[in-house]
């Protein structure tokens, strides 16, 4: 969409340099997103060629007809189940499920050429941190088989809030927090993030915790203390991502 004032430009910037920022290319992707939930259990991507969910409303008509054509990758999405059960945590594939916006704007702009196989992981609707931290360290033998561990969700994300001059503040504050969190050291890291709630402005900055955990998942899947990656104000609110080794 038209970003006349380019309140999206950094955040562009950043996902446009991603690819090139990485030690070698990946064999296959897996992305968790903040917009699909499965109960009882995490879920996994299936197709060999999965198709496109547009989960927004009111939005102009070009951004329903989207395309991002990425091949699935139905051994990634089988080696995941394997060691999520492996290591007691409930885990299948949906065979037909698409993937949501959470996958396909952000891919869009990072792998613009749609030629890396791609399997989208969902959350668990507990929305339990310590379960999203405990998965993403059963998932952590994927990085030593070429996949790379992609966390796609925000660190600020009060639908409410966004343009208030007053938000910056708050949501700072809890950046900040965040920032020290996601840097420290395991095992340190682990038990700041699966307390994220009793931070500051914690609650305000997430009213609904679904687009923080994607984050759990990632920094669980490594024992290295993680990189300030991005950061800055998108719409008053201070934003930020994180890399982990």
């Amino acid at each position: 969409m038209p970003d006349p004032d380019g309140n999206w430009a950094g955040m562009e910037a950043y996902l446009r340099g991603l690819a090139a920022s990485l030690p070698e290319r990946p064999r296959a992707i897996l992305i968790i997103s903040g917009h699909w939930e499965t109960r009882g259990g995490f879920g996994f991507t299936g197709a060999e060629r999965p198709g496109l969910i547009f989960d927004y409303y009111g939005f102009p008509p070009h951004t329903y007809e989207l395309t991002y054509p990425a091949p699935g990758a139905p051994w990634l999405a089988a080696r995941g189940v394997e060691l999520l059960t492996g290591a007691g945590i409930p885990a299948g594939i949906d065979p037909s499920r698409g993937f949501d916006h959470g996958v396909f704007v952000p891919m869009k702009v990072a792998f613009p050429d749609a030629d890396i196989p791609l399997v989208q992981m969902s959350l668990e609707t507990g929305l339990d941190p310590a379960l999203h931290l405990r998965a993403g360290q059963a998932l952590a033998s994927l990085r030593d088989e070429g996949v790379l561990i992609l966390g796609s969700g925000m660190s600020f994300h009060n639908l409410r809030a966004y343009g208030d001059p007053r938000v910056a503040e708050p949501s700072s504050a809890f950046d900040h927090w965040l920032t020290q969190a996601a840097t420290a050291p395991l095992p340190e890291r682990a038990d700041l993030l699966a307390q994220w709630s009793q931070a500051p402005y914690a609650r305000f900055c997430h009213p609904r915790e679904e687009h923080l955990l994607p984050l759990m998942v990632a920094a669980g899947a490594s024992g290295a203390a993680g990189v300030h990656d991005y950061g800055e104000l998108v719409l008053g609110g201070a934003v930020s991502a994180y890399r982990f080794a």
